[in-house]
């Protein structure tokens, strides 16, 4: 018999969802079945698994040590070691500054990702033990594109994944980047149109007009400084959709310099030949907090900045 207490990181999900964590390579029938039977209980009580759990409720699990361990898989990350780049970090959240060239989360089995880097972190600096691991796994709450750098928001406890996820959800959440586009941006201006993924090619086309399967997108930019017939710009992301800001800034003919999806291939190599620029230079470098929900109302309003990647300053040259 094994005995669980809820902890704050666990609380506020229903009983089942926290059950197939903590025995992830059970079935569901198995678990149900365990309940009706009250070889799993809850406070001492026959439970079905619809039941929302509170920090420090007692799960009981009438179980062998055997069928447990048979059923309860912890999957430790095992990556290279990497000091992140933190700009913030408190009991719920972080705020790591993401460099160009790593993934926000892995698309196969074999990459390493900024998750498993942050789970990595959080073991290796005590905030979290293999037997938390087991029925709770902090993760990112927004992501970027892997050649993208700048401000990725990771969740530490429950609560912050919960709070943050929504926020990005639902775009409360005010987004600023910065990137380095081909030509002169005369003025800050307000763009929209409607853009279209191809899914066999994760591309995204923009259309002036609405087509068939496109959505709208909007999207503001003002220029900050013109050197060399580049503009570093700021932009802020009205919608939030694939690619979007490489693909609405290049469909106008200001495409992002590095960029090799969207942009102009003589303009990459030049900058690729005189600054050793490689990826394209955008760069997520501000967030600011809406009103927050409790536990994290104390960010309601908070303000964050990720400096920008020395790939910038080679082209901008007096930038401050």
């Amino acid at each position: 018999m094994q005995s669980l207490i809820v902890s704050n990181n666990e609380a506020g999900q229903r009983l089942d969802k926290l059950l197939t964590k903590y025995l992830n390579l059970a079935g569901k029938s198995f678990l149900y079945k365990m309940m009706r039977k009250k070889n799993i209980t809850l406070n001492g009580k026959k439970c079905d698994g619809s039941e929302k759990l509170l920090s420090g409720d007692e799960i009981k699990l009438f179980l062998s040590d055997e069928t447990i361990s048979k059923f309860s898989e912890v999957k430790i990350p095992d990556v290279k070691k990497i000091n992140l780049d933190i700009i913030y970090e408190d009991d719920h959240i972080l705020l790591v500054n993401k460099p160009s060239g790593m993934l926000s989360q892995k698309a196969k089995e074999a990459d390493e990702s900024l998750v498993e880097y942050l789970i990595d972190y959080m073991i290796s600096s005590g905030q979290l033990s293999t037997e938390q691991l087991k029925s709770f796994r902090p993760s990112i709450c927004n992501r970027l594109d892997r050649n993208t750098s700048g401000l990725v928001v990771g969740g530490k406890s429950l609560a912050g994944l919960q709070v943050m996820s929504e926020v990005f959800k639902d775009r409360s959440i005010h987004k600023y980047y910065n990137c380095v586009v081909k030509g002169e941006v005369i003025k800050r201006q307000t763009i929209t149109g409607f853009s279209i993924k191809n899914e066999a090619t994760n591309q995204v086309t923009i259309h002036k007009t609405s087509v068939p399967g496109s959505v709208p997108i909007i999207t503001e930019y003002e220029p900050i400084q013109y050197y060399g017939g580049y503009t570093l710009l700021k932009v802020t992301l009205i919608t939030g959709r694939t690619h979007q800001i490489r693909a609405h800034l290049s469909s106008i003919g200001h495409p992002i310099v590095g960029d090799y999806k969207y942009g102009d291939n003589r303009v990459n190599e030049e900058a690729k030949k005189l600054f050793h620029i490689n990826s394209q230079m955008l760069h997520s470098f501000q967030v600011v907090f809406p009103d927050l929900k409790e536990p994290l109302a104390y960010l309601s309003g908070k303000s964050f900045k990720a400096p920008l990647p020395k790939s910038f300053t080679k082209i901008c040259k007096d930038w401050r």
